[in-house]
């Protein structure tokens, strides 16, 4: 059994059963028979009835799903209440994405040899989908891993988090009782971190959508089955620069979101902030005074904007690498403290050395690291010195600075006046490097779980 406790409290909340290695084989004996079934599968128009239902039994269920969010993974109330949306909108998204799923005609008559022919491609479902998510928006990163999957007509087979597997498995139970047959979409909780990989790397799956970290990503990469696919997405220690011409007045909400949202446990978060000189005290009095203003607590409250870490060892990591940090000669300008086992202070770092943790690897917590700048190429340089690279932020009110860092900045998109952590379902959402594979966002994972067939028409 799978022990589920609150994430601020660690007050138990369920258990659950867990599955063991005959489980994972019947649900991959099961989903490869539905697979293997051509005249079995189910038509785009059933597959978006199927879709609309589905989101119309999460709307249903809003309340209860935003709170179960809460209490599980700590996200703050309202925020938990925006995931349900967006999770709502994603399924749609996915349904709408089908009228414009196609393929593509192929010239012919180029040469003597392709005369009297006529070619075109058409998009099939690549096969069985292995989907292991993570634990910091655990409906709607399910939500981008199930819909498209159900939308092109894939078999999926989803893996929670051990933290969360609340949200899915009341999110697959959605799926079955909108009208998609059970062997067509099925949870798996395994008794053992092996037989998640045993799901990820067995011949029959043809897709691995993985969220999590580049450690246990890159490994499932390596051992998937010859011509399976795959899509990663890790994290990131995201850059933002400030420019002597941004708008403080307006740029501090934004970026104290940026950085402190669900506590810092966003791939995306913004974690490097690089402020020019001219303006370093200026802006960081202002942001000091907007983490300090932050309300911090329970998340099952209406008005928490900062909650818990999912875990004790969590706390305890983040913890000690703020400490080693100030003892090399960063200076704590707000926070450092602990207020549960799993809550810490949202944290202001100013100049931490650039070898600390706080420096080089993602926190994935509620800190912020502040590092002056005079010439923005230099600002540039540190943002892109990491292996990592996901999404990074220029805040300027001069348009030449704007587009100098954004085509500078190694990242796979550069917000301008807006913090790292934005983002829309519709949109391509992807680490380069180290910190994933391949293009997430909805229309571009349902491209990614097709392959293209040719048919090519000879004149009798």
């Amino acid at each position: 059994m799978l022990q589920v406790v609150q994430a601020f409290d660690r007050a138990p909340i369920a258990e659950i059963a867990t599955d063991d290695a005959a489980a994972l084989e019947a649900k991959l004996a099961a989903a490869q028979r539905v697979f293997r079934d051509r005249d079995g599968w189910l038509k785009p128009h059933q597959r978006m009835a199927i879709l609309r239902r589905l989101a119309g039994l999460v709307e249903g269920k809003r309340d209860h799903l935003a709170l179960q969010i809460a209490r599980e993974g700590g996200k703050p109330l309202p925020d938990a209440i925006v995931e349900v949306t967006r999770a709502i909108d994603g399924i749609h998204n996915a349904a709408d994405e089908l009228r414009n799923l196609a393929g593509r005609e192929i010239p012919m008559g180029l040469s003597p040899a392709a005369t009297d022919r006529w070619a075109f491609t058409t998009r099939e479902p690549i096969g069985i989908v292995a989907a292991i998510s993570a634990f910091n928006h655990p409906l709607n990163l399910i939500v981008h891993q199930v819909a498209p999957a159900i939308a092109v007509g894939c078999p999926v087979i989803v893996k929670p988090a051990g933290t969360t597997p609340l949200s899915c498995l009341d999110f697959v139970a959605l799926v079955h009782e909108a009208g998609l047959p059970e062997d067509w979409c099925q949870s798996f909780i395994p008794e053992t971190t092996e037989l998640a990989e045993k799901l990820a790397t067995d011949a029959r799956i043809a897709f691995l959508s993985f969220i999590g970290s580049a450690k246990v990503g890159w490994s499932l990469h390596s051992k998937l089955a010859h011509g399976a696919r795959s899509a990663l997405e890790h994290g990131g220690a995201a850059p933002a620069i400030v420019d002597r011409s941004a708008d403080l007045d307006a740029i501090i909400g934004p970026i104290v979101k940026g950085g402190y949202y669900h506590a810092g446990q966003v791939c995306v978060s913004t974690q490097r902030i690089y402020v020019h000189q001219d303006i370093a005290d200026a802006f960081t009095q202002r942001l000091v005074a907007g983490v300090k203003a932050l309300r911090v607590g329970d998340p099952v409250l209406k008005d928490t904007e900062v909650g818990p870490l999912i875990l004790p060892k969590e706390a305890d990591r983040i913890a000690s690498w703020v400490d080693e940090a100030v003892q090399a000669g960063a200076d704590l300008a707000t926070g450092g403290g602990r207020l549960s086992e799993t809550t810490l202070e949202p944290t202001v770092l100013l100049a931490p050395p650039a070898d600390a943790k706080v420096s080089q690897l993602e926190i994935f917590g509620p800190v912020v690291c502040v590092y002056p700048y005079a010439k923005l190429d230099d600002a540039i340089a540190q943002a892109n010195a990491l292996p990592v690279a996901f999404q990074a932020s220029i805040f300027a009110q001069d348009i030449g600075i704007a587009m100098r860092a954004a085509n500078r900045l190694d990242a796979s998109a550069v917000m301008i006046n807006d913090p790292t952590t934005f983002r829309t379902d519709w949109m391509p959402f992807a680490g380069r490097r180290e910190s994933g594979y391949g293009t997430g966002g909805i229309p571009f994972t349902m491209r990614d779980m097709t392959q293209e067939k040719m048919v090519m028409l000879r004149k009798s």
